[in-house]
């Protein structure tokens, strides 16, 4: 009789050959389990025993220990090399931050990867019935896990989120892991084999942890191109601030929506069902969603027909500022004295809203005042015109103008009109500096400003009484 060599796993151990199925009973994921355990216990009992694999884990010890002692005498010398290095750009000062902080494990791979090397140049390979293919097949299993955790801690670096770049870094040294263990289809088993079922659809902690992976990278690249393309409209002077708000949030909900579409789709969630469900969600949002439909409606409609835009000066009730940012559901209104409000985008549609800066930049502010009836009122406008006119932010090529607009009972009443151009600058602050040039220059030229005056009389017969208090 005539017998087949079965073939070895990296452990030893002889492979069975691939199930027709994957397992998902717990049945199945129990014998996997116990299949591992074996493995590990036949490493810890006799693989780990022979002298060759003793001495390759103390050769990856000692060289452990090498890469740390040369990590603590460069990396402090790195550090001050550079502190030195001033005009620099940014990006060079982080690949050197990226390698200071894997400088023990960069050392580490430079080590084993010649010493292996050596070693299968120089000793002869191992016996027949020896379970390990090589004298130095041990450490070409950490040499290779070494490699793959530096590169996956290299390239996780360019995702910008902490928390998107913990995941896929701890992720990829997990998967990588098991591949280099050839024990990835056992691990992919025991995930699918703990599943709920839920009529047709079967949710494992597998399909779990594809849809949290590819969402993931779906979303990053979704938030690469979302500020890749914000970033160059906002650089195109063509376009108007509105429609660069419009066209982000377009870019931004187009591709949002996409990689959660094709992430669904990718890991086999059937969609078909989800058109009954957007239809309640639609009679949902019809009737306890009303508000905020309302103001996301009138967001767009804001930003398409571009009645206010980021930088205009709005008021709106006793609200007066400029407008900072201009939300789906709210827009950002900053006054002078620091305060920011958030308008919904209902009220600047259906409200009264005064846009100082709606077609052009030119604002005329109005300033009331009287003169005492013994001034001559054509000097006194002559006066005011002038007095306007060296205010800074008045504008010359619009002049100012003052016209009597009535006989007051104890002053003759004027109105100031001047234009500025700035009127994010303030209102309050360029009428008191208006105010404050008339007073000069009435001052000088000897005119008055009535103010009510009031007189007591002592009629004949009545006397002044007085009571002391004690």
């Amino acid at each position: 009789m005539t017998e087949t060599a079965t073939p070895l796993d990296q452990t030893g151990a002889a492979t069975q050959s691939a199930p027709a199925k994957p397992a998902t009973s717990a049945q199945d994921a129990q014998e996997i389990a116990l299949s591992l355990a074996d493995r590990l216990e036949r490493f810890f009992t006799q693989d780990l025993m022979r002298p060759w694999t003793a001495y390759q884990l103390v050769i990856a010890l000692v060289l452990f220990l090498l890469a740390w002692a040369l990590c603590r005498y460069v990396a402090p010398r790195l550090r001050e090399w550079m502190r030195t290095r001033e005009n620099w750009p940014k990006w060079r000062f982080r690949f050197l931050l990226l390698i200071e902080k894997r400088l023990q494990l960069i050392f580490f791979n430079a080590l084993i990867w010649p010493t292996i090397w050596i070693m299968r140049e120089i000793t002869w390979p191992a016996p027949y019935n020896f379970h390990w293919p090589s004298r130095s097949y041990l450490l070409g299993i950490i040499a290779n896990l070494a490699l793959a955790w530096l590169i996956i801690a290299v390239l996780s670096r360019l995702i910008v989120n902490n928390f998107l770049r913990t995941v896929v870094r701890y992720a990829g040294w997990t998967w990588v892991t098991l591949s280099i263990l050839n024990l990835t289809d056992e691990a992919r088993t025991l995930l699918d084999s703990a599943a709920v079922d839920l009529g047709t659809l079967h949710l494992s902690l597998w399909i779990l942890i594809q849809a949290v992976f590819t969402l993931g990278v779906l979303f990053a690249i979704a938030r690469f191109l979302s500020q890749t393309t914000s970033t160059g409209l906002k650089r195109n002077q063509d376009i108007s601030p509105s429609m660069q708000v419009l066209a982000i949030k377009f870019i931004q909900v187009l591709l949002y929506g996409a990689a959660v579409f094709i992430g669904l789709k990718a890991i086999g969630v059937d969609l078909t069902g989800l058109a009954v469900l957007s239809g309640a969600i639609g009679v949902g949002l019809g009737f306890g969603l009303q508000k905020v439909v309302s103001n996301l409606v009138s967001g767009v409609i804001i930003l398409m027909d571009k009645s206010i835009k980021p930088g205009d000066v709005i008021s709106l009730g006793e609200t007066f500022g400029w407008i900072d940012t201009l939300g789906a559901r709210y827009t950002s209104v900053v006054t002078r004295d620091g305060k920011e409000f958030l308008i919904p985008n209902e009220d600047l549609i259906t409200g009264q809203v005064v846009n100082w800066s709606h077609t052009n930049e030119f604002v005329r502010l109005d300033i009331h005042f009287g003169t005492s009836y013994g001034d001559d009122p054509h000097k006194v406008r002559a006066l005011a015109i002038e007095a306007a006119k060296g205010v800074d932010r008045v504008l010359t090529h619009k002049p100012p103008v003052c016209h009597i607009v009535g006989f007051g009972d104890s002053s003759v009443d004027y109105i100031l009109r001047f234009w500025i151009t700035d009127p994010t600058g303030g209102l309050t602050n360029i009428r008191g500096n208006v105010f404050l040039a008339l007073w000069d220059a009435f001052q000088e030229n000897g005119i008055t400003i009535p103010f009510p005056q009031r007189e007591v009389r002592m009629l004949d017969g009545s006397q002044l009484a007085t009571k002391v208090l004690d």
